[in-house]
């Protein structure tokens, strides 16, 4: 079998090889990582390095430190392919995960998260463009969803061992750190060799691309990672510091969205491809800002442990529905662009990503509601961009002032 196969004919090869399987298999390696590292780490910082507040929002903006400069990924391609790129990052994810525990100290946990941040942020980057070059329009919705339900999936079962075993087993988080970073070396490593190289028909443009048409999308993406970054940095944080949540309580509660997930995550991509990512998109916003406001009211009103832990869940299948922001810009974009934009509008979305965690940290020190109710508005801004998506967007028709004026200049 030759090593670069052209997309249109992979279809050719057995299903064990095709570029969806792949895609599958990555979907699997990178949470196996990366979703283990985030359930033990607020309890791991806490017992290792006595982290407080302030300490969880400087960790966090060293971790989005290389999302931020994921431009760079363009200057990567070229010197090599996005599919040997997209492993690559998986290798080095997975090989700083296996490493975490090795430095239990403030410094050594910061330069940890840097390399394996480095992994994540690059083969998120790198998989998007996969993703959409990849799939066809048709069925992009509903392939996103089928490839959020196996990442939930591989992680449900790697949750599941966590919390059987933990007590039971006596296990460190050093055990199982690099249990699961190794695993997903076992995987890139496979799909190294089971694979050929795909060629995508559309060659993809390895220069810097901003284009004003893609306003919307940009500022789309800004406001997601603002407002993402509220959840993940403080909602895991607040169960451990407020609630007292052990290991295997904070894995219990993630095994709960992970089986909501393998059920919702289909249905999601089932609902962009009925309803569009319009409806789709405000119904997301609309939802986290009651979800976020209610989070302030465990502090403002003194609300108790089982709506906080009801609230995560629902928060979590909310993001879900984040897949409509990547179909929306598959419809609007040039097929070259894919690749060079992706790399760019992850730069956008950590942009706030890299500023919030530690200025938020402090304001969490004296009003961990307000941090909160500042979601909420970040929620609220994103319902309005929501609100200029059109019903079907498509090139020259981006938002729904496109039909007002001539297409801009690019």
């Amino acid at each position: 079998m030759p090593r670069i196969v052209p997309l249109a004919a992979a279809g050719a090869l057995p299903v064990w090889r095709r570029p969806v399987t792949l895609l599958f298999l990555m979907a699997i390696a990178m949470p196996l990582s990366f979703a283990t590292w985030s359930a033990l780490l607020n309890n791991f910082v806490i017992d290792a390095a006595e982290f407080d507040g302030s300490d969880i929002g400087w960790l966090h903006t060293v971790r989005e430190i290389p999302g931020f400069l994921a431009i760079g990924v363009i200057l990567v391609l070229l010197v090599m392919r996005e599919q040997v790129l997209a492993l690559s990052a998986l290798t080095l994810l997975g090989a700083a995960t296996a490493a975490t525990a090795w430095f239990p100290s403030m410094s050594g946990i910061l330069i940890i998260t840097m390399l394996s941040s480095i992994g994540f942020h690059y083969y998120e980057t790198v998989n998007q463009s996969l993703q959409l070059q990849w799939l066809p329009k048709d069925r992009a919705p509903q392939m996103l969803g089928w490839l959020l339900a196996a990442a939930s999936g591989a992680t449900f079962v790697a949750y599941v061992v966590i919390v059987m075993t933990w007590e039971a087993l006596g296990l460190s988080y050093n055990s199982v750190y690099m249990a699961s970073g190794g695993l997903t070396l076992v995987i890139v490593a496979y799909c190294a060799f089971a694979f050929p190289q795909f060629e995508s028909p559309n060659p993809q443009r390895k220069r810097f691309i901003l284009r004003r048409r893609y306003w919307l999308y940009y500022a789309l993406q800004f406001m997601s990672g603002a407002r993402r970054q509220i959840f993940v940095v403080f909602a895991g944080f607040m169960m451990v510091e407020r609630f007292g949540f052990a290991v295997h309580e904070v894995t219990g509660l993630y095994l709960i969205n992970l089986m909501v997930n393998l059920v919702a995550a289909p249905l999601l991509g089932k609902a962009v491809q009925h309803f569009g990512e319009r409806r789709v998109l405000i119904f997301e916003y609309v939802g986290l800002t009651l979800v976020f406001l209610a989070y302030g009211g465990l502090y403002w009103f003194g609300w108790g442990v089982l709506l906080a832990s009801i609230l995560y869940v629902i928060d979590h299948i909310f993001f879900g529905l984040a897949l409509a922001l990547k179909t929306y810009f598959q419809k609007i974009a040039d097929p070259g662009d894919i690749a060079p934009t992706a790399a760019v509008a992850f730069t956008i979305n950590h942009i706030a990503a890299v500023v919030l965690p530690f200025l938020l940290g402090y304001l969490w020190l004296v009003s961990p509601g307000a941090v909160f109710g500042l979601a909420a508005g970040m929620a609220l801004i994103s319902l309005s961009l929501a609100l200029m998506i059109p019903r079907h967007p498509e090139p020259g028709h981006e938002t729904v002032f496109a039909s007002l004026a001539p297409a801009p200049a690019e």
